[in-house]
């Protein structure tokens, strides 16, 4: 899902006579090289042995893939929980995921080298997006605990020495109302430049409150990204980030289990107002020798503040209240450099985890509270050799010597505290078999940080292991037809142990505990292919079974089930047609398998197919686009979520129009 390049000759069109200009176009014939930072350093996509998917900006733009919930439907593998609340995204890759109270994530967000560890705050709207590269299979070797299942990074826009600006006003069902701005210039030539971007973002609910009137679930979202660019240098640049969103919503997307017509009748108000905020200082140096030093230093804080009801009726017998407050602060150094015809990095990695956590549950006799302080630090050491064997052949070898430290501090019970040391190893061989022709095959380690449960007072907080993972992955990828197709491939199998599952140690006590271990096995496949100058044709396929090789509940045994939240199958297939005269459109069909909600797999969201359809024409400096998501007005509700207490609404269609002027 890459950009074009432009190649054979030109010709130019007329755009409308009032216009009163010309505008030029290009045949394009094959699709264009694009160089990812996957492994940290530059490479062609192709050249990474890793199953990697990549997604321009102006494909974004075009697809209408405005959050990471419509990314991961154009890429195989990758799903994300229905957990129903803005802010909070738990991410599921090759059949691992995590629980929302294990403060871990199987999949490491970065947003230009700035990590996101957890669920919480794993999230982005994809405004002023360059691209986006999603990495599927262990990568804790060069990325440490919670890459155990891939990585998404995301490449901002930098700014530079041309004046660039973008606006777009939009609207859409249920009164949405959007307006963004990406906007950057040069304060000093040559220097001091600076970028800022925003959007604010309103939209009604579609839930009913019956009780109450009036919709439950309104959505209210501002984000604002500032950045300030310095080269004092050829060889110098420092990057100063800042970045929030804020969220003002009504309830999440959750219903009563039997309740199929999208209502609620509560009479105790849900809000989520959750609030994100990262800061980042990024500084790159290249010496006269070649070797380039690169520092990121970072803190990234969310606010979870939420009330929800649970019972969804008017008498006030259950909800929830989160008043939580995380805190990461990071540090990474990285040096890399050539040895002839091998490249290398070697790196230095630290953070240091400080999470308040208060939770208060309504019972219909009491009112309960746990205030908890959990934290920890983490220090890595990490390097990675790329060799060239031959002229075909290439070998890459990296690992990565971890220690990581957690610690709980209860208001009310015994603060406790563990660390854990871990050597993560990654092997990759690859052979260009033909010119722009790989295979590949590789073995990674990967793993999920321990911990604390959180909310176990009764058990008095029971810690728990760190997740392990042994990954073998064989693939193929490359050009065929002149450079028209691309293509990828990759077989993989996967051994997990210690695995981290909630178990019902007794009736009302659940917790995280390390009492299972699985296997996945699967294929990722994408194929995009160019027709002719303007059609283009982008599909992916998802295949994942990971079930249970050993997990007990007291007198029941669920080896052979699947892993929750973890589907089969995901597919995608979209056609695009870019005219010459400015114009596109395109329609996409996307399909998750039937995905089980918990380890005994009694309750399901049953699979289903999206249809996506958009429209656009682009002249001058202005463009209008329009949209429809869910075409066919799919309902893929989860029900037997919270388990089994409650129903997770799937979105209805929607319908939008929207006007940008850019320059």
């Amino acid at each position: 899902m890459n950009s074009y390049v432009f190649k054979a000759s030109a010709y130019t069109l007329v755009v409308g006579g009032w216009l009163g200009s010309a505008v030029t176009f290009a045949a394009q014939t094959e699709l264009q090289p694009v160089m990812v930072t996957a492994n940290k350093i530059e490479q062609e996509q192709e050249q990474v042995p890793a199953s990697l998917s990549v997604i321009s900006g102006e494909d974004l733009r075009k697809g209408a893939i405005d959050d990471l919930a419509r990314l991961a439907q154009v890429t195989p593998g990758f799903t994300f929980q229905p957990f129903g609340q803005s802010g909070t995204n738990l991410p599921v890759v090759r059949g691992l995921t995590s629980s929302p109270t294990a403060f871990s994530s199987s999949m490491l967000m970065l947003v230009d080298g700035v990590p996101t560890l957890m669920a919480q705050g794993f999230d982005h709207n994809l405004l002023g997006v360059e691209r986006v590269e999603v990495l599927r299979g262990p990568q804790s070797t060069l990325y440490g605990r919670n890459a155990e299942a891939g990585v998404l990074s995301i490449h901002t826009r930098q700014p530079g020495s041309q004046p660039y600006a973008r606006i777009e006003a939009g609207v859409g069902s249920r009164d949405q109302r959007t307006l963004s701005a990406d906007a950057s210039t040069a304060l000093i030539p040559d220097t001091l430049y600076a970028g800022v971007s925003g959007q604010w973002l309103e939209q009604d609910g579609f839930i009913d409150n019956r009780y109450l009137g009036g919709k439950a679930d309104d959505r209210e979202r501002h984000s604002a990204r500032m950045v300030l660019r310095w080269t004092p240098s050829l060889a110098s640049e420092i990057n100063l980030r800042y970045s929030r969103q804020d969220y003002r919503d009504g309830a999440s997307l959750w219903g009563a289990l039997t309740e199929r017509h999208r209502d609620v009748r509560s009479g105790t108000p849900s809000w989520n107002h959750s609030s994100g905020r990262s800061l980042s200082l990024d500084v790159l140096h290249e010496f006269d020798s070649g070797l380039k030093l690169r520092s990121i230093t970072a803190r990234n804080d969310f606010y979870d503040r939420l009330q929800q009801d649970t019972d969804f009726m008017p008498a006030d017998l259950f909800h929830l209240r989160r008043n939580y407050h995380m805190n990461t602060l990071s540090q990474e150094f990285r040096l890399e450099g050539q040895w002839g015809d091998n490249q290398w990095l070697l790196g230095a990695y630290a953070d240091r985890d400080d999470h308040d956590l208060s939770y208060q549950q309504k019972l219909p006799a009491r009112l309960t509270q746990t205030d908890v302080t959990v934290g920890g630090n983490t220090t890595a050491l990490f390097g990675q050799w790329l060799a060239p064997l031959t002229d075909r052949w290439t070998l890459t070898l990296g690992a990565r010597v971890e220690q990581d430290k957690v610690h709980i501090d209860p208001a009310i019970g015994s603060s406790q505290s563990d660390k854990w040391q871990r050597f993560t190893p990654k092997l990759a061989l690859q052979y260009e078999w033909q010119p722009d022709a790989y295979l590949y095959g590789s073995y990674a380690e990967g793993f999920r940080a321990g911990g604390f449960n959180a909310f176990a007072s009764a058990a008095n907080y029971p810690g728990y292991e760190p997740e392990k993972v042994k990954t073998y992955e064989v693939g193929a990828k490359g050009w065929l037809d002149d450079k028209r197709l691309r293509y990828s491939a990759a077989l993989y199998w996967m051994d997990i142990s210690d695995m981290q599952v909630q178990q019902i140690i007794q009736p009302g006590l659940v917790y995280i505990t390390n009492a299972a271990s699985a296997r996945s096995t699967g294929l990722d496949v994408e194929a995009e292919y160019l027709f002719d100058e303007s059609w283009r044709v982008v599909s992916s396929v998802g295949l994942n079974r990971t079930r249970f090789e050993r997990f007990s509940e007291g007198s029941n045994d669920y080896k052979g089930n699947r892993n929750p939240f973890a589907p089969d199958f995901t597919a995608h297939l979209s056609l695009r047609y870019d005219a010459p005269a400015g114009w596109y459109a395109q329609g996409g069909v996307s399909a998750i398998g039937k995905t089980y909600l918990d380890s005994a797999n009694q309750y399901s969201r049953g699979g289903y197919g999206l249809i996506d359809l958009n429209a656009g024409y682009d002249f001058s400096h202005y463009g209008i686009s329009a949209y429809v998501k869910n075409a066919g007005d799919k309902r893929f509700d989860a029900v037997g979520y919270l388990s089994g207490t409650a129903r997770v609404y799937s979105p209805p269609r929607e319908i939008g129009l929207r006007l940008s002027y850019e320059m």
